[in-house]
């Protein structure tokens, strides 16, 4: 595990960590750790030596970088909160005080110090231990968090309830200074600073959110962090003052000096102005030095902030060099850090190339991405046209209504969001963009099931959420190629909004996938006789192979793929409605108010309900982590289970039924 250490800075090493820095080094550890077996909740840590502490987390590193390379997860975002987890649980006293994890996925350390490291094998698999915050989980996780910049208001939610019902545990939020770029973290954060009510935010700094942090509050918290002089002032001050008689003349005069001293050493303190007690910026991997500073400030009355700043990926080379590519990542190797790669572009790729290329010969096109810039794909864009790239930061609705203003300008912004997260700026979709029908494009990546990261980032609700909205049209591909016309289309025919939804992952192309794209027409991919099946973007390929099965027993399928989820092609569906007399509709997304419910009633009226029909999709309802195949069989949306609702539910002549 030579791999786990060489990332860290020896600088400032103490005793102990060249104690540890021997012990890892030599592989003494190796699978059969001397403190971490023995912790199967926070009361144990309150028995151990800081030194054994210090042992401690370096077992954890070890141990969660054994684990997610297997599993896949959250790795440099949990690297960098083990010494801030440890002294959090080791001052308070979980579950009886509260601890809300802003997002969610730097929870790992959290759960293996609250009994499930055990099962930490599990992270992410369907039944299994999931990679956020679940409520249902463990009573030590107080809140379900996946979307970042909710833990204050959370947070400040619970200390009030607890005033109200006159109890006196500690309630206390973790947010990183990504997620503080989020408006609603800004809004809370003014809502608590005048509030007096006991709360402590302990603002999680290390310059990333999943990419470099960018904006005005991120410039703020460097110059915080690059100056300790004010801090180290005032603290020799307030030691100083203890000293002194305390009339009251006296005090105020000091007190002006202090407050000069602060407006010539530190021009803004935000938090201060705000209204909270502002203490740091002190060593997010200090535990002693953490330690010393919860506890005093647990006790204090009104709302405290606590600036800790750590290092995202801290203690494996690979994540510290490379933090954004470790934020959420696939299987590895330890020794190399490298993932297995499949060889074929994946769908965020595809978009990502396709943008640069139509960008070369259209300087009015833009790009936006809220932090995402590896995600989305848009990286390439960002190196090659610096000037018309826009990362807003955690910030949707930000994003979203600064695309409205550069329509409004002649630009054509194109704005790269996962779909899990655009939901997050419904409002400024419908209000700001939609309304006025500006010229704004939406490439919604991560569309459908997504898999691991469970029901906070299922992207099963665009299509529905989408389809309220006037004027809005709805694009979904089948097929990488599908994708870039739809984006050449979208970019640089389309007036009004437009949204391009994908799946995660790599996709295949399929016959009849070149057919030129046309506004509001579908493609019959396959013609059959006795059956309609029409497949949503990916599922298209899921509704070909149930036509091979059904062919196996007799049955003749047709196959649509609608390319237009809205505007529908009902000239295309009804006419083959006509011929088959069965439709079934195929989508990886919620099957209420979207696509299938529009075709499902276009079918009924269109054809006074002589057409039997059958709309599959999910149940609306929150739809767990896992596999995304595996999830697909456990809702009857593979292709085996698909086949067989259809032989229950619809009758067909060669089985005897009409």
């Amino acid at each position: 595990m030579q791999c786990l250490i060489e990332g860290n800075s020896r600088q400032g090493e103490n005793e102990s960590e060249i104690l540890i820095r021997g012990v890892l080094l030599s592989g003494n550890l190796n699978k059969s750790y001397r403190f971490l077996t023995g912790i199967d909740s926070p009361d144990e840590l309150k028995k151990l030596s800081f030194d054994e502490l210090n042992i401690l987390a370096q077992e954890i590193r070890e141990f969660l970088i054994d684990i997610v390379s297997k599993t896949g997860g959250h790795i440099a975002s949990n690297l960098g909160v083990v010494e801030l987890t440890i002294a959090l649980h080791r001052v308070l006293n979980a579950p009886l005080d509260k601890i809300v994890w802003d997002v969610g996925h730097q929870t790992y350390v959290h759960k293996i110090l609250t009994g499930r490291r055990d099962k930490f094998s599990t992270l992410r698999q369907m039944n299994g231990l999931s990679g956020f915050p679940k409520t249902e989980e463990s009573p030590y996780d107080v809140f379900n968090t996946g979307h970042s910049s909710t833990s204050i208001s959370a947070a400040l939610g619970m200390a009030r309830a607890r005033d109200l019902k006159g109890e006196s545990y500690t309630v206390s939020a973790v947010i990183g200074d990504g997620a503080l770029t989020g408006g609603m973290a800004l809004e809370a954060l003014n809502d608590a600073g005048i509030s007096k009510t006991n709360l402590l935010i302990i603002l999680n700094d290390n310059g990333m959110s999943i990419a470099p942090n960018v904006g005005g509050l991120s410039r703020y918290l460097s110059r915080l962090r690059v100056r300790p002089l004010y801090y180290k002032t005032r603290e020799s001050v307030q030691e100083f003052l203890d000293l002194l008689p305390c009339g009251k003349t006296f005090r105020k005069f000091v007190h002006k000096i202090k407050t000069s001293m602060k407006s010539m050493l530190m021009p803004s303190m935000f938090f201060e102005d705000l209204g909270f007690r502002y203490f740091g910026p002190i060593d997010g991997h200090n535990i002693r030095e953490m330690v010393n500073v919860f506890e005093h400030v647990k006790t204090m009355k009104g709302p405290v902030l606590v600036h800790v700043v750590t290092i995202k990926g801290k203690g494996y080379e690979h994540a510290e060099k490379n933090p954004d590519f470790f934020h959420g990542v696939a299987p590895f190797e330890i020794e190399t850090g490298l993932t297995k790669n499949s060889g074929s572009e994946n769908y965020s790729q595809v978009f990502g190339n396709r943008l640069c290329e139509l960008a070369r010969d259209n300087k009015d096109i833009a790009a936006i991405t809220a932090a995402m810039p590896d995600g989305t794909g848009l990286r390439s864009f960002k190196e090659l046209f610096p000037e018309r790239f826009y990362d807003v930061g955690i910030a949707e609705q930000h994003a979203v209504t600064l695309a409205a203003g550069l329509a409004m300008g002649g630009v054509k912004p194109v704005v790269a969001i996962y779909s899990t997260f655009l939901q997050r700026a419904y409002d400024q979709i419908l209000h700001d963009v939609a309304l006025q029908k500006l010229d704004v494009v939406f490439a919604v990546d991560r569309c459908g099931i997504v898999g691991d990261d469970g029901e906070t980032h299922q992207g099963i609700y665009d299509v529905s959420y989408l389809y309220t909205i006037p004027y809005m049209t709805i694009l979904s591909p089948a097929s990488p190629n599908e994708l870039k016309a739809m984006l050449d289309y979208a970019v640089n025919e389309h007036k009004g909004p437009i949204a391009v939804r994908y799946p995660r992952g790599s996709g295949k192309e399929f016959d009849r996938s070149d057919i030129p794209l046309e506004y509001g027409k579908a493609v019959v991919v396959k013609e059959g006789n006795d059956l309609t099946l029409i497949g949503v973007g990916c599922m298209v390929s899921q509704a070909l192979e149930v036509a091979e099965l059904m062919e196996k027993e007799g049955i003749s399928c047709e196959v649509i793929n609608p390319r237009f989820l809205r505007p529908v092609d009902d000239v295309t569906i009804l006419n083959s409605a006509k011929k088959t007399g069965r439709v079934v509709i195929i989508q990886d997304v919620i099957k209420n108010g979207g696509f299938g419910s529009f075709v499902t009633e276009l079918l009924y009226n269109g054809l006074s309900g002589k057409v039997r029909t059958l709309n599959l999709g999910l149940p609306d309802i929150g739809i767990e982590h896992g596999e995304r195949n595996l999830i697909l069989r456990k809702y009857g949306l593979d292709a085996r289970s698909i086949k067989e609702s259809i032989l229950s539910k619809m009758e067909f002549p060669e089985n005897g039924g009409l």
